[in-house]
């Protein structure tokens, strides 16, 4: 305790003085049932956690919910929570299961539209897509959107969400909605993913301030042919694309491309490519991952997740690994390698035409033999490296 003047001088509480803003900035980073439980800090905290503007109501959360309250009225106990809050809501997370109603959903939805909602993620786990409601169109503040397993179908009314900046799909649309419209009404949109939406390249053309695009290969349903060819055309009507994460999941109708061309641009912008659900064993979807490599002359980054598998495709196209020139890279990552001719080809390629490569690293996948592991080793120690920094780096997966 210090004295002055012959007085004590009280120590500040500096818990309790804190502004609002620092407050909420703290409650925002605790699990919403944890921040509901500051109430019992002191009398001055009983009612901080109504100042909460950032809500996650994931598994974790009713699965608390369910050990408190069972199974009933989970959604009676999220609208009471809205109700008692203060300020400004920014962000909303909900992951739906069989027992929310639909209805709690849109009124919830109603309240946010009110609140000046931002970060809005809808997760639907039930088997019945859901219905968004109507109200959501309305939320014009909104710049992150991630929708699963939802109805999606805007109103005529629909002018767009002129501050979106990420979009993330996993949706089913009406038949009348037209994504290209859709794109266009969302100007600042610099993100987007689609999970097992289909769309069409033309569409996705129309985003022109594209930075990142995710979507898987089968989806593109507008291309009567698909090849490498298919994502250079799209990539080269993207200017300021970024990174490109592609999935070849289910992708069983790759073709080489026909005469195979060579694009004049050389995407300058486009630094990242991540490629999943390959699989090498399929020597069209090899060629493709090839072609697109050897094409994005600029790229630095690169990640490949392969899928072991033991079917037999045929022998591949023929791939000229000589006929390119340098690449860029300096970090590449490949998981789930099995250790087979077509990706020690491939990693060959990569390491050789590489110069200023600093990090390779290869993820081994787990159900390979000892023996093989220690020959794939001591190829991988006899391939020539373009960059004499280049590092490998090998691991279990």
């Amino acid at each position: 305790m210090e004295f002055i003047h012959g007085t004590h001088k009280a120590p500040q509480d500096f818990i309790t003085n804190m502004p609002d803003n620092v407050v909420t900035s703290i409650l925002d980073r605790l699990l919403v049932q944890h921040a509901v439980r500051t109430s019992i800090l002191s009398r001055s905290w009983r009612f901080k956690w109504t100042m909460l503007s950032q809500l996650v109501f994931d598994k974790m959360f009713f699965k608390d919910l369910r050990k408190s309250k069972g199974k009933n009225n989970h959604g009676g106990v999220i609208s009471r929570l809205l109700l008692h809050l203060s300020g400004a809501i920014t962000k909303f997370v909900v992951c739906i299961n069989d027992v929310l109603d639909a209805e709690d959903i849109n009124h919830w939805i109603l309240f946010l539209s009110r609140k000046g909602i931002k970060d809005l993620t809808i997760r639907n786990r039930d088997e019945t897509p859901l219905m968004l409601p109507t109200h959501l169109f309305s939320c014009l503040e909104l710049k992150h959107v991630r929708l699963f397993n939802c109805c999606f179908n805007p109103p005529p009314t629909f002018h767009g969400f002129p501050n979106l900046l990420s979009l993330d799909f996993g949706v089913d649309f009406d038949e009348n909605v037209q994504l290209g419209e859709l794109f266009t009404k969302c100007p600042l949109l610099e993100i987007l993913t689609m999970e097992e939406c289909k769309v069409k390249t033309f569409e996705i053309a129309k985003i022109k301030n594209l930075k990142i695009l995710s979507l898987y290969f089968c989806d593109l349903d507008n291309i009567s042919i698909k090849s490498s060819s298919s994502i250079l055309e799209l990539v080269g009507s993207l200017p300021k694309l970024q990174e490109l994460h592609l999935n070849f999941e289910n992708c069983d109708d790759l073709t080489e491309g026909g005469d195979r061309k060579r694009f004049s641009a050389d995407f300058p912008c486009l630094k990242v490519l991540k490629l999943s659900s390959l699989i090498l064993d399929n020597g069209m979807e090899l060629f493709c991952a090839f072609e697109l490599i050897r094409s994005f002359t600029n790229l630095q980054t690169l990640e490949i997740t392969a899928v072991p598998n033991d079917w037999d495709f045929g022998p591949p196209p023929h791939i000229n690994y000589d006929a390119t020139g340098l690449l860029q890279l300096r970090s590449v990552k490949f998981e789930c390698v099995k250790g087979s001719e077509n990706e020690l080809c491939l990693i060959k390629f990569l390491l050789a035409s590489s110069p200023f490569l600093k990090k390779f690293v290869i993820h081994r996948h787990s159900h390979i033999a000892s023996h093989e592991r220690m020959m794939f080793a001591k190829k991988l120690l006899m391939l020539h490296r373009a960059s004499p920094a280049a590092e490998i780096d090998l691991f279990q997966f």
